[in-house]
């Protein structure tokens, strides 16, 4: 029973819903047919408001007879809505042609309330129809300024290309005041005949500058330029570029924004063109300026004869490092700026400063290959810098690199002090090296702009490591000249130090003349050299360093050369030494009014080398009887098992060399044992030569050269 009723219930909900789908269909069908009737007779009226908005009525109803289309009656519907839609995009394109045709510049007709409905219904027809409707206008709109501007009138070149830009600011106020309202908001039309208008410019510009290009000129390419990106400009204050449809204005085209601290404000006047700031790279950067869509619409046709921009700047920075060398020698070395921490050469910021403008220029003109062919052009010229005014004028040393030449001895040996820097000498080099130090610093942060700059695929390719290494070297090169000149003025004072005859002194008494004179040429130069590099303490440090890596290896290997010692002369020589070790422990301060701490790194060279000094003159004042005592002591006040080394103590001491023998016998006897692995290398490191060893040869090459004189 119940299956009985719910299978007539159900028969009963099939015709509810069947015949509730058949109701529905045919008021479709009747809508549908009384549409496409209407929709014929609208159109044959041309009352194209009606057609706009019945049309999208009509075209909805037919989606609803998709699965009806085998009925020839239905499919007969479907091909008139069709056939009506094809008689109205020809009829709609036909009353555009009559109102603006595409031959001649004049326009007999113009907006109408027909033609704005027309574009209402062009809307929803097959889109071709739009497009068509779109591109004959513009086509129309855009036939003045080809005839006017064609390649063989005067004013298509370049010089005059403000009126180009004049031009079609003239057209886009007469289209919105005559056609603003003739098509839909939507269609963008004043965008499109802006865009329209910058694709036919770049071709035209790009076709007259191929033919002209020998005509092409710096100043008038960077006229031209400018203009165009000042009108590129305009374009994206006033429209979207929701219209570009091509990929003329990529995001990769785009200038990124700067965060450059020295680049306030790149489009500004020459008063904001300031150098690149030391040491802030703290400072806050700049908020990111919106992307400019039309970026480049334009403007890149002249990147193919950015070559011309390229080659005068590389002619204006050669002639620019030309005019620094000639100024140089002109006006002299800078005067000492004690002050100020030592004076950076006003060059170096002029050249910064023009590699600033020339960078913020070329990234408006382009980011892609003129960007590295100018970074080229700056790695060149960082380079000539570096060589021909820091390098090239520093001052030349009697001396080479160890500080020793054949020159140098024979005048160490005539008792003649050897040459050294003046004042205004020092002062260069420290100048020089805090130029270097601004230039290294400045050409990293440059290395960072122009990635920043050029497009991202490129950005690989910018790498001025090696200008920065080139600094580095000329940085090294003054410092080792500050230190060869301090070293090689304490020179004669060591010299006579090794040629006193410390076996005949009888008392000790106050330092000897010879520390006096070390001391002396200490605070001549320490001062000059630490006040002049007072904004670059760091270098300052290294100089200290350098000084006592240099100086205290020499004045030990001097003290070998003191032989032979009484016990008085090696109280003498410790309290000698005593004072030397007291005076480089304060040599970073000395002569200063502000007493620094010295750095950590220099006081334990300085500590170390000097204790060993002192712990040599101690074994040599130390009793050399019984000789297993003195082995031992001198095992452990020196911990040094070469040999060589004691050796030289024992000349020291004036031991024969019967006892010298019988010492060094139990010395080896009395060395711990090395480590297992150690062994060959203590073997390779005994039979290198020994700083005696190669004095024992200059003094034989200038006994040599003595005989031949």
């Amino acid at each position: 029973m119940v299956k009985e009723i719910t299978r007539d219930i159900k028969q009963l909900d099939h015709a509810k819903r069947h015949l509730t789908t058949s109701i529905t269909t045919l008021n479709h069908l009747h809508m549908l047919a009384g549409g496409v009737d209407s929709l014929e007779a609208m159109t044959r009226r041309r009352q194209y408001g009606e057609v706009a908005n019945l049309l999208q009525g009509v075209v909805n109803v037919l989606e609803h007879f998709n699965k009806y289309m085998g009925i020839p009656q239905i499919r007969q519907l479907s091909e008139r809505v069709k056939a009506a839609q094809n008689e109205l995009g020809q009829q709609i394109l036909a009353d555009f042609e009559e109102a603006f045709p595409s031959q001649g510049t004049k326009r007999p007709g113009g907006p109408s309330n027909v033609l704005r409905d027309a574009c209402l219904v062009a809307t929803v027809l097959d889109p071709r129809i739009k497009q068509e409707i779109i591109k004959k206008f513009i086509k129309q709109h855009l036939s003045e300024y080809l005839v006017l501007f064609q390649e063989n009138q005067d004013v298509a070149w370049l010089d005059k290309i403000d009126r180009r830009y004049a031009w079609i600011k003239r057209q886009l106020m007469d289209y919105e005041e005559k056609y603003g309202r003739m098509f839909p908001q939507e269609w963008c039309m004043t965008e499109r005949i802006a865009v329209e208008f910058c694709h036919v410019t770049r071709t035209e510009l790009a076709k007259i500058m191929r033919t002209r290009a020998k005509e092409i000129e710096v100043k008038l390419l960077l006229f031209a330029i400018q203009r165009t990106t000042s009108f590129e400009g305009l374009l994206a204050k006033r429209f979207s570029g929701a219209t570009l449809a091509d990929g003329t204005a990529k995001k990769a085209d785009l200038p990124p924004p700067s965060t450059n601290p020295f680049l306030e404000d790149e489009t500004g006047t020459e008063a904001d063109e300031t150098v690149i700031e030391r040491g802030d790279p703290d400072r806050p950067k700049k908020p990111k300026v919106p992307d400019n869509p039309f970026h480049g619409i334009i403007s890149k046709c002249f990147e193919p004869h950015l070559y011309v921009y390229i080659e005068s700047q590389d002619k204006n920075l050669g002639e620019l490092i030309d005019r620094f060398v000639s100024d140089f020698k002109a006006q002299g070395p800078p005067k000492p700026n004690v002050d100020e921490g030592g004076a950076v050469l006003p060059s170096c910021a002029d050249l910064f400063v023009y590699y600033k403008k020339c960078m913020v220029q070329c990234s408006q003109l382009s980011t892609g290959e003129p960007m590295i062919a100018l970074t080229t052009i700056f790695q060149k010229y960082l380079r000539e810098y570096a060589w021909k005014i820091l390098s090239g004028n520093l001052p030349k040393t009697t001396s080479s690199g160890g500080g020793l030449t054949i020159t140098s001895l024979l005048k160490e040996k005539e008792g003649s002090e050897v040459a050294k820097f003046t004042v205004e000498e020092l002062c260069l080099i420290c100048s020089i090296l805090s130029t270097a130090e601004y230039c290294l610093a400045t050409t990293q942060q440059l290395e960072e702009k122009l990635k920043e700059k050029v497009d991202p695929s490129l950005m690989e390719r910018i790498n001025l490591t090696g200008e920065m290494d080139t600094f580095s070297i000329v940085i090294s090169n003054s410092i080792q000249l500050l230190v060869q000149d301090l070293d090689a003025a304490c020179d004669p004072a060591l010299t006579a130090m090794s040629k006193m005859q410390w076996q005949n002194v009888e008392h000790v008494g106050d330092q000897s003349p010879y520390v006096t004179s070390v001391i002396l040429h200490i605070k001549q130069n320490v001062p000059v050299i630490r006040d002049n590099l007072a904004s670059t303490r760091k270098y300052f440090t290294q100089f200290c360093i350098k000084f006592a890596n240099s100086f205290i290896p020499k004045f030990i290997n001097h003290l070998f050369k003191c032989k032979p010692i009484s016990m008085v002369g090696a109280e003498q020589l410790l309290l000698d030494t005593h004072s030397l070790k007291m005076v480089l422990l304060d040599l970073p301060s000395i002569g200063s009014q502000v007493v620094r701490k010295a750095p950590a790194s220099y006081t334990k060279i300085v500590v170390k080398g000097m204790t060993r000094a002192e712990m040599i003159l101690k074994v040599v004042m130390a009793p050399h009887e019984p000789p297993i005592v003195f082995v031992d002591n001198y095992i452990k006040l020196l911990a040094d098992c070469s040999t060589d080394t004691f050796q030289k103590i024992l000349d020291m001491k004036g031991l024969k060399r019967s006892e010298q023998s019988s010492m060094l016998e139990l010395f080896r006897q009395r060395l711990p044992a090395p480590p297992s692995g150690v062994e060959s290398t203590s073997s390779v490191s005994l039979a290198a030569p020994t700083p005696e060893q190669e004095s024992s040869r200059i003094r034989k090459l200038e006994k040599l050269i003595k005989k031949r004189l």
